[in-house]
């Protein structure tokens, strides 16, 4: 499918879909935000709804549902074991991943936790693209450890390399021979990889991937809560698939992975999750865990009526013109924000627009959180409720306690599915460009309250300095005093 080019030549992300259920939202004067974010110590994650505009935090679980979704789940059936809204959800599972065995669970951590505790032991090495934050945890808790052995080239914030998601065969092939097939469960590939900017991998690179696991008799993990969007980017980056359907290039990534977990609150826009296979040794030993932790095997932890959304989701997510709009309003911001010389992740990813932020505060050192300081800022001036995805987002070291630098230092804007217009991506780049002008007023953090694990979900901060009110006294000189 084309983008929609006008005649003036600006190329627009048109809304493919009209509104015909809205939910009211309200731009809260400057003062309310400043109590609102110094009572939520300066975490995003804490505040309240009330206080936001837009929320850009994640796109779990916030998508838009379509109206098939909301009038299938009209007919769900409340039955504890052998639901038939279980099995059409099993039918949608099985034909979307083209695979046979499904076990349903309650949202993607929880098939993680599944995972680790059914295939990793302590002392093991899990390989992958890049980790995430719940992934990592998980498989810690239980004795684990990632080596994380993505192209060099995702560390460029602004880059040419399309799949800058790829996993680096050398390094993979060097980890295996340095620690030992038996210490390697499975190797995990995270498609797109959300921690560096929702870049993508390209299907050549998971092939490659493949190959050296079947050389060494290892199972292949595919983490596929956006493998709807990487397959778009597929599509349109990678030579030789230009011509293939959505679903083909999802089947072709699928058939590289032994097993393959997903998130419906990201894929097929409803709450819910599963973790599928082809084979029956890896299905048993995870199947125990399901009753165990989630629920019965036909309902995992969901309510039905969330099956059967989730049943009707999958298939949608195979429409270009619904997994289109996310990234092409991404590339629309990132367009915008380069022109303006905001430091944005390039090329533009899936999942939200990142802001590089130790580019854009680069007098704030990574030990007082530039990223979290800026997310901060942003809603300060806006309203609008980004992540952190950086070294706040990144947990102390597990033995020495020290804090460890990410490697990236981002705050994510994340564009839920269906859910913002464009006018609202017009007034996130116009408020990240004013502020952009007036970083040097920006300043750090530091902890009051520092959670040992996950500490981005729970952590209090407060700013180093009166950084806040220099800020809102430079906004409201530029916007008068009774601006919004």
């Amino acid at each position: 499918m084309k983008q929609i080019t006008f005649i003036n030549g600006r190329d627009i992300p048109m809304e493919l879909h009209r509104p015909v259920i809205v939910q009211k939202i309200n731009l809260n004067p400057i003062e309310d935000r400043k109590k609102a974010i110094e009572g939520a110590g300066f975490n995003t994650f804490l505040l309240n709804t009330e206080s936001i505009f837009l929320d850009m935090l994640t796109d779990s679980g916030t998508n838009a549902m379509s109206n098939n979704q909301l009038a299938a789940m009209m007919q769900a059936d409340e039955a504890y074991a052998g639901s038939s809204s279980f099995k059409r959800l099993e039918k949608s599972v099985c034909h979307f991943f083209n695979k046979k065995l499904f076990l349903p669970v309650h949202q993607g951590r929880a098939a993680e936790h599944i995972l680790a505790q059914t295939f990793v032991k302590k002392g093991d090495v899990i390989p992958m693209n890049f980790h995430f934050t719940t992934t990592r945890a998980h498989i810690e808790f239980v004795g684990g450890k990632v080596e994380e052995l993505i192209v060099d080239e995702v560390f460029k914030t602004k880059s040419k390399e399309l799949f800058k998601g790829n996993m680096d065969i050398k390094k993979l092939t060097q980890c295996i021979e340095r620690v030992g097939k038996d210490k390697i469960p499975f190797i995990r590939m995270e498609v797109t990889t959300n921690l560096t900017g929702g870049q993508p991998v390209s299907l050549d690179n998971i092939r490659k991937v493949k190959e050296v696991a079947k050389k060494w008799h290892i199972p292949v993990v595919i983490d596929a809560c956006l493998i709807a969007e990487n397959a778009w980017f597929i599509k349109t980056r990678e030579k030789g698939c230009e011509d293939m359907s959505i679903q083909e290039i999802i089947h072709a990534i699928s058939e590289c992975g032994d097993i393959i977990y997903f998130s419906g609150r990201k894929l097929g826009a409803a709450r819910g999750g599963g973790i599928i296979t082809n084979t029956n040794e890896h299905f048993m030993k995870m199947r125990a865990f399901i009753p165990l932790f989630e629920g019965f095997l036909t309902y995992g932890g969901m309510s039905t009526k969330e099956i059967e959304a989730l049943a009707v989701g999958l298939n949608e997510f195979t429409d270009e013109t619904v997994i289109s709009q996310m990234p092409r309003f991404i590339q629309h911001v990132v367009t915008e924000l380069e022109k303006k010389h905001v430091p944005v992740v390039t090329p533009a990813g899936a999942l939200g627009v990142h802001i590089d932020a130790k580019k854009f505060l680069p007098h704030i050192n990574q030990k007082q959180y530039p990223a979290g300081a800026l997310v901060a800022a942003l809603f300060l001036i806006s309203g609008i409720r980004g992540m952190e995805r950086g070294t706040i987002s990144t947990d102390r070291d597990i033995t020495t306690k020290q804090e460890v630098p990410a490697e990236l230092e981002l705050i994510r804007l994340a564009v839920p599915r269906r859910v913002f217009s464009l006018s609202h991506m017009e007034f996130l780049i116009d408020r990240m460009v004013w502020l952009f002008k007036n970083r040097d007023l920006i300043g750090g953090l530091t902890f009051t309250e520092e959670p040992t694990v996950l500490r981005f979900f729970f952590g209090r901060l407060k700013p180093v300095s009166n950084w806040p009110e220099k800020l809102i006294a430079q906004f409201k000189k530029d916007f008068g005093e009774m601006s919004l």
